[in-house]
């Protein structure tokens, strides 16, 4: 089975049936040890039924008590040999179903990394998720009729050779009458992989909505918007339903006719072996075995249909990952150099001009405005921003990500110690810890958890509050000392007595940086160096957070309130508050 570090290779994603191939290629020795086991297996089920025609002519019939005691030790060792062959071709058709399960996860993830922070450009959260949480399973379950499969096709000539010993007329009507159980299944598994198709179509687009809920409940229920949600949630689920049920009657009737036809099928057979014996050409021995023959044939004609069931589910999901894996990355053909030393960061569409080691603050009445020059600025989508003249997409990616990160207030926070959580990958010294926990006035966090620094966070920090994890994000930012940082909304759900820690502190931490930081709080403007008013997406006016409030009546309207009063909230020398985040360190 694929290891954890092991490369899953490269899959090949000209489709759904080639990507199953591929996943089978990729280990062939396990697989035709499952097809092997599993064909050694029904072949002695379809023997069984020989053997006890052998003892009942040759034994009962004759009463030859050596000869019935030899065929029937003949009999229980095939039960036992085959009882072991049971076992170990389930155990190597489980092999094979968990590594196409870890091998379609790795190669997912994968491409996720790969496609960073283009995925959700590309592609929708929901599909993701069902990709992740179905697709995957149903692929590697699909895997799994490999053994039974191939025994099936195996078993079916065998027997058809063991009839025609006993009777032609016997042995044709079994060689005819699978192919037309197949006919009449066909249409339904063509039928199946269409229905299943739309069916993870809107289980995508609802996983999405589930998402964007559970994310915004709490603004949806500020805007009164909760409801007018629900109900498109309630369609939306009314819709999948609807999509299911007729998932679920195509699947009924492939596992009706799965069962049923080998079933009218094992009675015309017996009818015939019947007459037949009635007529003196059949032994009653031979009568047995016809019984039996056809009993293996049920089982492994229900096989086959199983398989086509199982294979047209898989293809539909091997068709979803490997519309994930084709999508590219936006092209990365920079070749300038980013700037050796600070310098100036422009964004053209918006006429932003952040000067370098300065506090800048963006302020705009629309979230999304704002959000989109912070997008340029960092290069997360189209842009003809520049730093130090050049344009950011003339620059290799990987230097623009090294020298600017962009710290959104709803970024991810990976399960983990606190300290992983901040830290990242790499070692950080005592003393830098403790300035992005004093910086993103984090003391009471560290103190307040019971391992401080080594203590375990959930995913998505749900194990602390709000505040907390906005603080968390910003420690994170902070410890990452980017040359250039731009914090979207970084103090949105703090108090006015945190916040204004963090506002005078922020400034200090980055003294000699590029800082940027979006925002609406005069607590935080009041600290900025310099504050670009925002009308439509574009620089409305320019100056000092004092300035504008005498001389931009939006601008004040936008940002005055009644802050509490935050006078004797002065560090003085920043004596305490350092010994506060040392001792929460440690």
């Amino acid at each position: 089975m694929i290891d954890a570090y092991e490369d899953p290779g490269t899959p090949d994603c000209r489709g759904g049936w080639a990507y199953l191939a591929w996943l089978v290629r990729c280990q062939p020795g396990r697989a035709l040890a499952g097809a092997v086991l599993a064909s050694v297996w029904m072949v002695l089920l379809a023997a069984a039924p020989y053997l006890l025609s052998r003892a009942v002519d040759d034994g009962l019939e004759s009463g030859d008590q050596a000869a019935l005691a030899g065929w029937t030790a003949a009999l229980v060792a095939v039960g036992a040999l085959n009882a072991w062959l049971s076992i170990m071709r389930h155990r190597t058709m489980t092999r094979v179903r968990m590594d196409g399960y870890f091998r379609t996860t790795k190669v997912v993830v994968r491409q996720t990394v790969r496609l960073g922070a283009g995925l959700s450009r590309q592609v929708r959260a929901g599909e993701v998720v069902t990709i992740g949480v179905g697709d995957v399973h149903t692929i590697a379950g699909s895997l799994t009729v490999i053994g039974p499969g191939v025994g099936s096709v195996v078993v079916y000539v065998f027997v058809a050779g063991l009839l025609l010993s006993v009777s032609p007329l016997l042995a044709g009507v079994v060689l005819l009458g699978v192919p037309v159980v197949a006919v009449l299944v066909g249409p339904l598994m063509t039928r199946l992989q269409g229905t299943e198709a739309e069916y993870r179509e809107r289980q995508g687009v609802l996983t999405a909505r589930i998402g964007d809920l559970a994310g915004g409940l709490r603004v949806l229920n500020g805007l009164g918007g909760k409801g007018l949600f629900a109900d498109a949630f309630e369609r939306d689920s009314q819709r999948l339903r609807a999509q299911g049920y007729r998932v679920g009657a195509v699947t009924s009737w492939l596992q009706a006719l799965g069962l049923g036809l080998p079933t009218l099928f094992l009675a015309v057979v017996t009818w015939l072996a019947a007459r037949l014996a009635a007529q003196g050409e059949l032994t009653v021995g031979e009568l047995v075995s016809v019984y039996g023959y056809v009993a293996v044939l049920v089982g492994s004609v229900a096989f086959l249909v199983d398989m086509g069931y199982q294979l047209s589910r898989g293809v539909v999901a091997a068709r979803r990952v490997v519309r994930l894996l084709r999508l590219e990355p936006a092209p990365d053909t920079g070749t300038a150099d980013a700037p050796g030393e600070p310098a100036v960061l422009h964004d053209p569409g918006s006429g932003v001009r952040v000067a370098p080691g300065r506090l800048t603050a963006l302020v705009g009445a629309r979230h999304a405005e704002v959000s989109a020059v912070v997008d340029r600025l960092g290069r997360y989508g189209p842009s003809d921003a520049t730093w130090g003249g050049v344009r950011l997409d003339a620059m290799p990616l990987d230097q623009v990500r090294a020298g600017i990160l962009v710290a959104d207030h709803e970024a991810d926070l990976f399960a983990g110690s606190l300290r992983e959580v901040v830290a990242g990958r790499r070692e950080r010294a005592p003393a830098d810890l403790v300035r992005a926990v004093r910086a993103a006035a984090a003391d009471d966090i560290v103190q307040g958890l019971a391992e401080g620094l080594d203590s375990p966070v959930t995913a998505q920090g749900r194990s602390l509050s709000g505040g907390q994890r906005q603080r968390v994000r910003l420690m994170r930012a902070l410890l990452a000392d980017p040359e250039v940082l731009l914090a979207v909304e970084p103090t949105s759900a703090l108090d006015a007595h945190t916040e204004a820690a963090v506002a005078r502190r922020l400034r200090a931490a980055r003294a000699g940086r590029t800082t940027v930081v979006t925002t609406t709080s005069p607590l935080v403007l009041d600290h900025a160096e310099t504050v670009h008013y925002l009308v439509d997406g574009k620089v409305a006016a320019t100056g000092h957070h004092r300035d504008l409030l005498q001389r931009e009546p939006g601008y004040r309207a936008l940002v005055a309130r009644d802050p509490e009063d935050t006078e004797g909230t002065e560090d003085t020398e920043g004596t305490e508050d350092t010994d506060v985040a040392e001792e929460a360190v440690r």
